[in-house]
């Protein structure tokens, strides 16, 4: 898990650990912290959050006034008063998305920060058993049964809270297109019982038309080996591990690592 290759990673050091249930027996008790308004105890570089987007929301602006923060459930800033709150504290340290399964990120980044960027939809494709949804959406996906369907197709910032497990990574998208944002960055999502071991995520970005009236357009997919049933394919925890190493350095704001 997350804390043994911390504790197994020659270039970073475990500062303390909090879980929503007792971790009495599986860390060291002096690396336990029982309180999150504590968390300057042992002086961390880096605070992350792999819990649920609520803790961004009570504590992600008290985490940085201590240290950067990588959120491991961005979709949380779906919601604008912890977006607004976090904008506002990170003045000091930086808020950090994990690009997980959002490929082509900096690219993205590069075109919203001189304009350039007209459109973003990230499309996710998962068998129904892999979702884990709140409201109607959880009801449209137990009537999936032999065909694809549909479940939304809109901005990022509606569909996160109804699939908050599922769709980090088109919440990665909406921080990586800073012009667009969690409004204006499109998100899809399709069940389908066809795929009972791929996650797929496909990205579509658009840029400015050309003289003749054409415009520039980049689709990626990306097929990630999953087992059955599985809310995270196989290939992300490794993702994560590498992002928290690219924590730092970058400042103030929030970005991509």
């Amino acid at each position: 898990d997350l804390v043994e290759q911390i504790k197994n990673h020659p270039d970073v050091e475990l500062a303390w650990v909090w879980n929503r249930s007792d971790i009495t027996g599986k860390v060291a008790k002096e690396l336990i912290l029982q309180d999150l308004s504590n968390c300057d105890y042992g002086n961390p570089d880096v605070i992350v959050e792999v819990a649920h987007p609520d803790i961004s929301k009570q504590y992600g602006h008290i985490f940085l006034k201590h240290a950067d923060y990588m959120m491991g459930s961005p979709t949380g800033l779906a919601d604008p008063e912890t977006e607004t709150k976090l904008q506002k504290a990170a003045t000091k340290h930086g808020v950090y998305i994990p690009s997980g399964a959002f490929w082509g990120g900096e690219d993205i980044r590069k075109m919203a920060e001189r304009g350039s960027l007209k459109g973003l939809t990230v499309t996710m494709k998962k068998h129904p058993s892999s979702f884990k949804l709140n409201g109607s959406l959880a009801k449209i996906n137990e009537g999936v049964k032999d065909s694809a369907v549909e479940l939304y197709r809109g901005p990022v910032r509606g569909l996160c809270p109804l699939a908050p497990n599922n769709v980090n990574t088109m919440a990665a998208g909406a921080v990586a297109a800073s012009n667009l944002g969690f409004d204006k960055t499109i998100g899809v999502l399709v069940s389908d019982p066809g795929l009972p071991d791929w996650h797929i995520v496909e990205v579509e970005v658009l840029g400015p038309q050309g003289p003749a009236g054409a415009q520039f357009t980049v689709r990626t997919q990306r097929m990630n080996p999953a087992a059955p049933g599985a809310v995270t394919g196989s290939a992300t925890y490794a993702s994560f591990f590498s992002s928290l190493l690219r924590v730092g350095g970058k400042g103030a704001g929030f970005h991509l690592c």
